[in-house]
């Protein structure tokens, strides 16, 4: 439920076209539902214009399911990251139209048809070892309803693939760069766009990557302007502060 929903349930309930008892029982798990073991924030869409998301580490399958379970009945679009094969097997079983994205673990389901927004949302990576974060963003960026450009093994090793993918970076309204190893990339793609740039360091890389820190610090030390930085692996944080950008 969102603020057009509301609006039109109290519209409904002063043009005496529904009881009062009907619409109290539409919003009586507002603000939140207490599952016992989650606490489902059923207020979020009100207050920030996005759905809770379901972050699925660490929580069991059947944790999970409940989860998804009780989501539906709210009938709004859902996305769970960080999701097992098992898990989705689990959904499944309760829900047909859910999809998962094997390579970057997430759950979606789609109840309600949102239209792509006009602009889009560039996603960029360095390597074809980092696409499991560029399916991570990818498929939180969609479900969040925005259109989505993926560009990807344009690493500084051959930075000639980068330069023939430019115009398609710069038509975007923001750009995503995915990179391990060094990170050199956002640096180098910040350098040439006119556009808000979000860095993603991943943990791909050797030992002296040490785990995505190296790639961080790079990111964070970049003397291009303009560029933020996530957490290591953080598609999903990446995508959504870019859909925040591309749907001002």
């Amino acid at each position: 439920m969102d603020k057009i929903d509301i609006i039109k349930l109290l519209e409904a309930v002063k043009n005496n076209e529904i009881e009062i008892d009907t619409a109290a029982k539409e919003i009586e798990d507002l603000p939140f539902k207490d599952l016992g073991f989650a606490v489902i924030d059923n207020h979020r869409q009100i207050r920030t214009g996005y759905p809770e998301v379901i972050y699925c580490e660490g929580k069991t399958v059947e944790q999970v399911k409940n989860i998804v379970e009780f989501m539906l009945t709210k009938d709004s679009n859902i996305l769970a990251t960080r999701a097992s094969e098992e898990m989705f097997k689990a959904v499944k079983e309760i829900c047909d139209d859910a999809n998962y994205n094997k390579l970057g673990r997430t759950i979606t389901i789609r109840k309600n048809a949102l239209e792509p927004t006009e602009s889009y949302i560039a996603i960029v990576s360095a390597g074809t070892s980092d696409l499991p974060v560029v399916e991570e963003a990818a498929e939180t960026a969609m479900i969040l309803g925005n259109r989505v450009e993926k560009i990807v093994d344009v690493g500084v090793a051959g930075i000639h693939r980068l330069f023939a993918r430019l115009e398609v970076i710069r038509g975007a309204k923001v750009v995503i760069v995915i990179a391990g190893m060094e990170g050199a990339l956002a640096s180098v793609i910040g350098g040439l766009v006119d556009k808000p740039v979000i860095a993603v360091p991943t943990s791909i890389g050797y030992g002296a990557n040490f785990g995505g820190f190296a790639a961080l610090l790079s990111m964070l030390n970049s003397c291009a302007n303009g560029i933020s930085v996530v957490n290591i692996d953080n598609g999903f944080g990446a995508a959504y502060n870019a859909s925040m950008i591309n749907q001002l």
